[in-house]
């Protein structure tokens, strides 16, 4: 080999340098570990699923093949921040690197605590966290959902805190996550199905108990936030931590230090209503009797007055003129009622003397020819028969 020619650089074909990256890369980047922040999480039909895994100065291509996804069960949204394990891989044809994904744990606590107060900051600046988004918590719920997980003791706190002091309440659980990986995407699905419910709760609890920073993140995870702030029903966030807060508290319309703390703010106290029954009851019926005593003492004014007086005077005035008047006009009643019997007695005697049949009764006859009665002898005709009547019967002479 001439001199000139150590200092020739070798020419290398592209894919004799990706052979060489590839062998580099591939040789000392086995079982890694990278931390970063979620972005892109995507899954493919056949169970694959490609994400970027990112910081403020760079980004790295992952996957999840299918076969490591189903022992994972890995859900994996954007804004996560995640330590992904895994081997670098080089492809060739695209000449890109990307990570294998073996392994996925939440972010530790200094990572976890930087991408809290970014998010913080960011959903700040947007008003997520503004008084006006706020939705009044109703006074007497009687449906309340509540979104955990159904074996942790939340829900059990949750359930004996509302059986003990809102017993007419019905509680409806909702399963979800709440640490690990699959929770926030979890806890987005289940504040989203009570959303669009066709029978929409009164309430919503979601929350989880105590526990460290990381088992606590999926509460501060962008999805969840976002998915309390779109919901329509009034929320608690109930994460159970006294001291530091949750994205979901800011975001949340009340916030609650304990699941039992969010039972008692959702609720009121059933005896306190009792007694607050009662004293109404007991006010209401005071008023009502004091109302009736002032009423009779009013009319027993009223009854006192002198207008009353004069007006009851007066009363009595026109019920005597009215007695006088009603003796008047049963007196012409009376006297109008003899007058009409005198005059029928009149009319009666009269109609007695004009009794054609008054000869008849007293013994004599009538003679009556062509259906005229004879009054004379002149005006009967011997050869006209005749019919004389008598009081008793009537016969027919000189008929032949």
């Amino acid at each position: 080999m001439s001199q000139s020619d150590l200092f020739t650089p070798k020419t290398l074909s592209v894919s004799d340098l990706t052979e060489d990256i590839k062998l580099l890369l591939e040789g000392n980047f086995m079982d890694i570990k990278v931390e970063g922040e979620v972005s892109n999480a995507s899954t493919s039909r056949s169970g694959h699923t490609y994400f970027t895994l990112k910081d403020e100065d760079a980004q790295l291509s992952c996957v999840i093949w299918s076969g490591i996804n189903r022992r994972l069960k890995a859900e994996l949204t954007d804004g996560q921040q995640i330590i992904a394990g895994g081997d670098i891989q080089v492809y060739p044809p695209h000449g890109k690197y990307q990570l294998i994904v073996r392994s996925v744990e939440q972010a530790g606590i200094g990572a976890l605590q930087e991408a809290f107060e970014k998010l913080k900051s960011r959903l700040k600046e947007e008003g997520l966290f503004e008084d006006r988004h706020k939705k009044p918590l109703p006074r007497f719920p009687f449906d309340i959902g509540v979104i955990t997980s159904a074996t942790g003791a939340a829900f059990h706190d949750i359930r004996d805190t509302l059986e003990r002091r809102w017993p007419l309440a019905t509680v409806h659980l909702h399963h979800a996550s709440v640490q690990g990986t699959n929770a926030a995407p979890e806890l987005v699905r289940a504040i989203d199905w009570f959303a669009a419910a066709p029978k929409p709760v009164d309430l919503l609890i979601v929350g989880r108990g105590g526990g460290s920073l990381e088992d606590l993140w999926p509460f501060n995870e962008e999805a969840v936030a976002r998915a309390l702030h779109r919901c329509p029903i009034p929320t608690i966030s109930a994460v159970g931590h006294e001291v530091d807060f949750s994205i979901s508290d800011f975001v949340a319309d009340a916030r609650a230090a304990t699941p039992t703390q969010a039972a008692i703010l959702a609720t009121p106290d059933i005896n306190e209503v009792r007694m607050f029954a009662d004293d109404l009851s007991t006010r209401l019926h005071a008023a009502v009797e004091d109302r009736v005593a002032d009423q009779k003492e009013h009319v027993r004014q009223l009854v006192q007055s002198h207008a009353l007086q004069a007006i009851r005077q007066k009363v009595a005035n026109l019920g005597e003129r009215i007695g006088g008047l009603t003796q008047r006009l049963h007196h012409r009643q009376q006297m109008r009622l003899l007058q009409q019997r005198e005059q029928v007695s009149t009319l009666r005697h009269r109609l007695e003397i004009q009794n054609p049949n008054a000869p008849l009764e007293q013994g004599y006859t009538r003679v009556r020819q062509d259906h005229e009665w004879i009054k004379t002898l002149e005006a009967f005709d011997r050869d006209t028969p005749a019919t004389i009547e008598w009081q008793d019967g009537e016969i027919e002479v000189g008929s032949k």
